[in-house]
């Protein structure tokens, strides 16, 4: 890099999360915290629960249990 451009300092830095993992890396920051990390994340644990808003799982298994029964072969129509 050349020094006459005013390239913007990189440093080693710590990156701390609420749940008490700290991640060393490099940033222009500098020391930072952030609220969830890869280490506390539910998608990332397995911890992560499907919630169902007003019941709309269950009304689309509804609708289409109807249209899967409908469109599957029987045998005796085989």
């Amino acid at each position: 890099m050349k020094d006459t451009i005013g390239h913007p300092h990189y440093h080693p830095a710590k990156i701390s999360c609420a749940c008490g993992a700290v991640h060393e890396t490099f940033s222009t920051k500098g020391d930072h915290g952030i609220d969830i990390c890869a280490a506390c994340h539910p998608f990332y644990t397995g911890k992560q629960k499907l919630m169902d808003t007003a019941g709309r799982i269950d009304r689309f298994n509804k609708r289409y249990a109807k249209t899967a029964a409908a469109t599957t072969p029987t045998p005796e129509t085989k």
